[in-house]
């Protein structure tokens, strides 16, 4: 199973993502560094995210899950910096 997900952070930033394991515990792979900018030390001591599964499939090739990925990326704007945490596609706003 491919599976397009969003995290959602406490701040309320995302990061759009990809999984083909169909794993629960897979939060995906943004750069720590930028979400660790955005939090005090007080405010990592409980922290909580939300996983969605926006779109999944069975049948879909890599290259139709990579183009779902930028499509919620692109729609989500969360390669915006100042609403998410996605590097790729580079924001043009």
């Amino acid at each position: 199973m491919s599976m397009i997900y969003k995290i959602t952070y406490p701040n309320g930033k995302i990061y759009i993502g990809q999984d083909i394991t169909d794993s629960l515990g897979y939060f995906g792979s943004p750069k720590s560094e930028l979400i660790e900018r955005d939090f005090t030390r007080d405010q990592k001591r409980d922290f909580t995210v939300r996983k969605e599964i926006l779109w999944e499939s069975k049948t879909a090739a890599k290259e139709e899950v990579n183009r779902m990925e930028y499509k919620f990326i692109r729609e989500l704007q969360s390669n915006n910096p100042n609403k998410g945490y996605n590097l790729r596609p580079k924001f043009e706003g």
